[in-house]
């Protein structure tokens, strides 16, 4: 899966709004209970979500996101020291409060690192340090949680969007360089990562960041459709290569796995709930017309034969 949107992004106040929970119904129920004071759904549902690292780094965050989250976690803590679901969810929740101005970093990354203690194995403390150090940290903080990252679960997908974000952001004043060291980061993922992983896609997030940062800067127009950066030839060959991988890992081979599906809309519904609409339309100008609410699901439709349409239609037959 893409991941989900992160800590501290303000919705944009124009267009539509997108929930960060997705189509991940026990997540939202879970949230909803804590946000009303009780944990004991956010529990059971971490307690299910075992070692699915990117489900589980995802489901983290969105209850962190929930109203009163860290003192949720910490009742929690107290009826069940030791608990490292307890002790992820309060690290997620200080780094949320830490990267918009209500916690301070150092209490966030000590809750990381407890949290870390308490479950070796689990790559979702270090991802909540990774989002930490992409908002207050150096360089070389950002690469070592994102090292910590990969030992434990090579293929995470939220920690390699982190990393291709910082790395856009590098080189701030220049324009758009195609040895810039985002997209040889993102080539070198998707190659790295097994056949069937949505990593492949990881050169259209290289873009699209690369895009963020440069008309941020004012060297791109905010316009995507007047910008050069979504109609070069760049542009042209990430997204052939995504539209080449989508259409060759999703056949149907009864497996039953619910991200099994996994639809390119995501990063643009992303991007709007981040507050940057456009990259979103841009996004979803290339992709087509076949955005569905649902990030991997695609009910009464041939995902199929809609990418094979849109792939003529937008990129043309090569």
């Amino acid at each position: 899966m893409t991941p989900p949107p992160l800590p501290g992004r303000a919705r944009s106040k124009a267009g539509p709004s997108f929930d960060p929970a997705l189509d991940d119904a026990e997540l939202a129920t879970a949230r909803d209970a804590l946000a009303r004071g009780r944990w004991a759904d956010a529990r059971k549902l971490l307690a299910g979500t075992g070692d699915d690292w990117d489900r589980r780094g995802h489901r983290l965050v969105v209850l962190a996101g929930a109203a009163g989250s860290a003192a949720r976690a910490r009742e929690w803590q107290l009826a069940e020291p030791g608990s490292p679901d307890a002790a992820a969810l309060l690290a997620c929740a200080a780094v949320r409060r830490a990267v918009t101005g209500g916690e301070s970093p150092g209490t966030a990354r000590a809750a990381c690192l407890a949290a870390a203690r308490t479950a070796p194995a689990d790559p979702s403390p270090w991802l909540g340090v990774l989002v930490l150090a992409h908002r207050t940290g150096t360089d070389g903080e950002r690469v070592r949680a994102f090292d910590q990252v990969r030992a434990r679960y090579r293929d995470h997908h939220h920690a390699h969007h982190l990393m291709v974000a910082c790395l856009a952001e590098r080189q701030r004043g220049d324009r758009d360089d195609p040895l810039h060291e985002v997209y040889d980061f993102a080539s070198w993922a998707a190659e790295q990562a097994p056949a069937d992983s949505p990593l492949a896609v990881l050169p259209v997030v290289a873009h699209a960041e690369r895009y963020r940062v440069l008309a941020r800067a004012g060297l791109e127009p905010r316009d995507p459709a007047r910008s050069g950066h979504w109609t070069g030839r760049r542009a042209r060959q990430v997204m052939k290569a995504a539209f080449d991988w989508w259409l060759e890992w999703d056949v149907d081979d009864g497996t039953a796995h619910p991200r099994r599906k996994i639809d390119l809309n995501y990063l643009a519904h992303a991007k709007l709930h981040e507050g940057r609409p456009a990259e979103a339309a841009a996004l979803l100008t290339r992709i087509g017309p076949h955005a569905t609410r649902a990030p991997w699901s695609y009910p009464d439709r041939d995902p199929r034969k809609a990418f094979r349409a849109a792939r003529r239609t937008t990129l043309g037959a090569s």
